[in-house]
């Protein structure tokens, strides 16, 4: 991924999957809303498109085989759709079944909500999995890269904010880190998001709340966008991606690319 040109990366956050709390009994219609919300991105123009299980509510801090095999279809059907970069999010923080399923539908990167550290999180205490992933790396080697939050959203924190960078970075051995707000769509700390840029390695990404009135504010200290909330329907989370919104932020983005 060309980080020199700040990608948008836009979210395909997926219905409840079998084996979830909420799930329907319609796993087609699963399937087709995420083909649905990918190609919208696609067509406004996103450069890379990420799925993630955001439906599977109550998380678990580890998925089970049948979520792992639903995603993995869910995923290879995205990836037959759209030609754009793909990446994979297993919330709530399975890295492992993310590499997995992305090494199998060739997906191009990976998010991983703690890579490093310890968070305190609504599914309870939160160790980081670097270690884990670096052995299933090593022997599934490929070019899916990993992005790392770095104090990641819905939870507390106790190590220092530019600790928990470095740690991440050179400990973790993550692509790239994300840094985002309290919560799914808010905003970022800008203060946070610059010194991130300052200390960090690898690139920085905005993983909340990215919305167009303030990504002419964030683009100086960011290399790329997460961008799920803004661009759904009325701006909620849960509806499906607007194409009217997803081309004006991407618009937006062309231009500040223009300078």
């Amino acid at each position: 991924m060309d980080f020199d040109n700040k990608p948008l990366i836009g979210m395909v956050h997926l219905k409840p999957l079998p084996g979830s709390y909420l799930y329907d009994g319609d796993f087609e219609a699963v399937i087709e809303a995420a083909i649905r919300d990918a190609r919208t991105l696609e067509k406004a123009g996103f450069d890379a498109i990420m799925v993630e299980n955001f439906g599977d509510v109550p998380f678990p801090k580890y998925v089970d085989k049948t979520t792992v095999a639903a995603f993995t279809a869910v995923a290879k059907a995205v990836r037959d759709e759209v030609s754009v970069p793909l990446g994979i999010n297993v919330l709530r923080n399975d890295g492992i079944a993310a590499y997995s399923i992305a090494y199998a539908v060739r997906a191009d990167f990976i998010r991983v909500n703690v890579l490093s550290g310890v968070a305190y999180t609504d599914q309870g205490v939160i160790e980081g999995i670097a270690h884990e992933l670096a052995k299933l790396r090593k022997l599934l080697p490929s070019k899916i890269k990993v992005f790392a939050d770095v104090h990641v959203k819905h939870a507390v924190h106790f190590f220092a904010f530019e600790d928990a960078v470095r740690d991440t970075v050179e400990r973790g051995l993550a692509d790239a880190i994300v840094v985002s707000g309290r919560a799914t769509g808010k905003p970022v700390d800008v203060e946070k998001l610059a010194l991130a840029k300052r200390i960090s390695q690898v690139p920085v990404l905005v993983g909340s709340g990215t919305s167009y009135d303030n990504l002419p504010e964030l683009w100086e200290h960011a290399d790329g966008f997460i961008v799920g909330t803004w661009i759904k329907r009325d701006g909620k989370v849960e509806n499906e991606v607007s194409l009217e919104r997803a081309k004006k932020l991407m618009k937006l983005a062309n231009k500040l690319r223009e300078g």
